[in-house]
């Protein structure tokens, strides 16, 4: 699982402290081993923001601790340059991101002008193991219809440039502006998925395979399929639950793929159910993932857990997961909580200090 978090003062303004902050975890840690991947504090786009990962897991209760250690890792190397992590997927406060200083970042900033200038944001990817290419595809394809309802689980960016945005997640929104971000079609196979991939690089359009931002794709360093739809979670627990649902949906899509399934969507219909997924969240209506259809939230949701339970109680994850679904429900998601913080009367600083506590746990 790879976070994104904002690097953010005491009064809640993002600060652009990012190689200050690398540095202090690189003299801390030291070199990362190049044989287990995970558990380093890396460079995001913006020098507002960093990227933590775990190491892989096998167990919800060993991503939980990974997830909570880096938290806490990242936030103590930020305090060092003056600052704290805060989980949330776009800065209340308004704010012009400072590009890192690479030449690959420096390049997009300017073939993409304000659509790079803009992207001061933090999602949650989580990787998952796969076999081979293939199975990878068919993990990729299984994914679209339940992409929105997993972006709704995660809504955590109501605000934007200072003002209530009116979405849930107005990170995907901005995030959308990339030339190949969001939904895609099926691709059936891994010799489509490659070729697709190759034309839109030799297209000219984006600068290599790195920009390739599907909600879900094959990932280009690891054996896995990662999965980028969601917003990062406010609270630790949330980010495992995501987790889990994300590993629940690969091992169904290997052991049944779409059986009892409707005929795959439409990618119009897919980015329509993600649109809506990203403007309410899990406050109103959500489209099926089975009949297209307006549901309650909590419908759609139902859905995907019921689709998944079997994988989940082959993983021993059922019970963890009915748990924590129904805490996230109750409390609300980063969003809801962001949201109720300011007509609790929270400014830019209350709002940042209680990120910082719920990121932490």
């Amino acid at each position: 699982m790879e976070e994104e978090f904002l690097l953010v003062s005491e009064d809640g303004s993002p600060r652009a402290v990012a190689a200050a902050v690398l540095q202090h975890a690189s003299s801390e840690d030291g070199d990362p081993d190049p044989e287990t991947p995970g558990g380093n504090l890396e460079k995001e786009f913006a020098q507002e923001q960093v990227e933590i990962s775990t190491r892989p897991c096998a167990d919800l209760p060993s991503l939980l601790e990974e997830v909570r250690a880096g938290r806490w890792r990242a936030d103590s190397s930020a305090q060092h340059a003056g600052a704290r992590i805060a989980a949330l997927a776009t800065s209340p406060k308004d704010v012009e991101p400072t590009v890192v200083v690479n030449r690959r970042a420096q390049d997009i900033a300017e073939e993409f002008a304000q659509t790079a200038r803009d992207q001061l944001t933090c999602g949650c990817h989580v990787h998952v193991s796969v076999d081979d290419d293939e199975e990878g595809v068919r993990v990729v394809d299984h994914l679209r219809r339940w992409n929105p309802v997993l972006l709704a689980l995660s809504t955590n960016s109501p605000f934007w440039r200072g003002d209530d945005s009116g979405y849930q997640s107005f990170r995907s929104q901005v995030w959308g502006r990339w030339p190949t971000a969001g939904a895609t079609a099926p691709f059936g196979d891994a010799a489509t998925y490659r070729s697709t991939v190759r034309s839109l690089v030799e297209s000219g359009t984006i600068l290599d395979t790195g920009m390739i931002y599907f909600d879900a794709r094959l990932s280009a360093h690891y054996p896995t399929v990662e999965v980028r739809v969601a917003d990062v979670c406010l609270d630790p627990e949330d980010a495992v639950l995501l987790g889990a649902l994300v590993r629940g949906l690969a091992d169904t899509a290997v052991e049944r793929g779409d059986e009892g399934l409707p005929p795959q969507p439409r990618a119009e219909e897919v980015r329509v159910a993600g649109w809506r997924a990203a403007r309410s969240g899990l406050t109103g209506d959500l489209v099926s993932p089975t009949t297209g259809r307006p549901v309650a939230a909590g419908t759609a949701v139902d859905e995907l857990v019921r689709h998944v339970t079997p994988a989940l109680e082959r993983n021993g994850d059922l019970t963890w997961v009915r748990e924590h679904l129904e805490a996230l429900l109750r409390r609300g998601n980063g969003a809801q909580q962001q949201r109720r913080w300011r007509q609790e009367g929270a400014d830019d600083a209350e709002l940042a200090r209680r990120a910082v506590r719920a990121t932490l746990g």
